[in-house]
């Protein structure tokens, strides 16, 4: 294995789907280790200090979703979830649990392979480098530093509350975040179930920052599980 390539680490106990997806995980770069349970995805990740894991929640000793909280107990290691739970309760548990982002099976593996890239490229971000420098996304400008906004070049003025919303969508640019997520980190612990302000406070940003609001481009909706910054 040569000092530039990867480790993915595949947790997945059907074995077609895991050879399906080794092959084209192995075509991106990436040096793959199959796992089909979830004690010994721990293990695996422990000693092989992975660079990302591909999980699915349906494992035959315990639950995906409990991989995840274990996992991020103490490490960051970008997360991406494969499952064939539909139901919007098992992505929003999931992704509460520290996942990264989730697909539902069936589902292109071009898909997968763009959303991994968008991960694998927030965590390559230097820690603390966003508090000098800018974000752009479409027409916006964001500078971080002097805590600025412009959208096409005129200044545009955001409420505290609506800069804190901004600030925790643009440190987590590609990653879905729940309701709860955004609501906990903005508004505080206290407000969580209080869906009426994410959604109040989101249409004022996309007023403000949107080129169409009706049809946003960057601050997109994952319906019935939260919101999504897409640079």
């Amino acid at each position: 294995m040569t000092t530039s390539q990867r480790v993915a680490i595949l947790v997945e106990d059907e074995r077609q789907i895991r050879r399906f997806l080794r092959t084209s995980l192995e075509a991106e770069g990436f040096v793959v280790y199959e796992v089909d349970n979830g004690r010994q995805a721990l293990v695996e990740v422990a000693t092989r200090k992975p660079d990302l894991l591909i999980l699915d929640l349906g494992l035959p000793d315990m639950d995906g979703v409990d991989v995840i909280r274990d996992l991020r107990n103490w490490t960051e290691l970008p997360i991406v979830v494969l499952s064939a739970r539909t139901g919007e309760a098992g992505k929003i548990d999931a992704l509460d649990a520290g996942a990264d982002d989730y697909l539902t099976k069936p589902f292109g593996v071009g898909e997968l392979l763009a959303r991994i890239r968008v991960v694998l490229r927030r965590y390559a971000a230097v820690p603390g480098a966003t508090e000098n420098s800018e974000i752009r996304f479409g027409e916006v400008r964001v500078d971080l530093k002097m805590r600025q906004v412009f959208r096409a070049g005129v200044e545009v003025h955001l409420t505290s509350t609506e800069y804190r919303l901004l600030g925790v969508l643009i440190r987590n640019a590609g990653k879905v975040l729940t309701h709860r997520q955004l609501l906990r980190e903005v508004w505080g612990p206290a407000h969580v179930d209080n869906s009426h302000y994410l959604r109040t406070y989101m249409a004022h940003l996309r007023q403000k920052l949107e080129s169409d609001p009706a049809q946003p481009q960057h601050l997109v909706t994952e319906t019935g599980v939260g919101y999504r910054l897409v640079e």
